[in-house]
């Protein structure tokens, strides 16, 4: 787009449908690798992808050539036939519907890289859920607990 200038960085974040522990250390690397190349087939400048055994946090520069929901579901969805085809995961592998996303200036990509990075370093003080609570919370974002992700914990 001639004359079109942005500068959106965007963390998003889905799980694991039952946020079930599938994420295995022995391939979370191609994992995550793999949806790095997505988001970047799809327009987008991906910075890190990282997570933890039942979730995925996606950090990413947001170009407007595409509506989130759009590329978010199009990350699921061929990030899910990756993971099937792969037979990573006993059973048929999904991610749960809804996801969450919050946006960033240039000067807090160094942190918001660094977090990501140290994912399971984090998950040993604080579950999925206090982690994505308090991002909620953070982001002055009104939520309804019936309508979170499933808990298994």
């Amino acid at each position: 787009m001639p004359n079109t200038y942005t500068q959106i960085y965007i963390q998003a974040i889905f799980a694991v449908k039952g946020r079930h522990n599938l994420i295995q250390d022995e391939w979370k690397n191609d994992l995550f690798a793999y949806i790095g190349g997505l988001i970047n087939n799809l327009g987008q400048k991906t910075i890190i992808v990282n997570g933890y055994r039942n979730h995925v946090h996606l950090f990413f520069e947001f170009k407007p050539v595409t509506n989130l929901s759009e590329l978010i579901k199009k990350v699921k969805a061929n990030a899910s036939k990756y993971m099937n085809d792969k037979r990573y995961s006993p059973g048929r592998f999904e991610w749960q519907e809804g996801y969450s996303a919050f946006s960033y200036s240039q000067s807090h990509i160094n942190n918001v890289f660094k977090y990501i990075q140290n994912q399971e370093e984090h998950h040993r003080k604080k579950t999925f859920k206090e982690e994505y609570i308090s991002f909620l919370k953070l982001y002055n974002i009104p939520y309804d607990e019936k309508y979170f992700f499933e808990w298994n914990e």
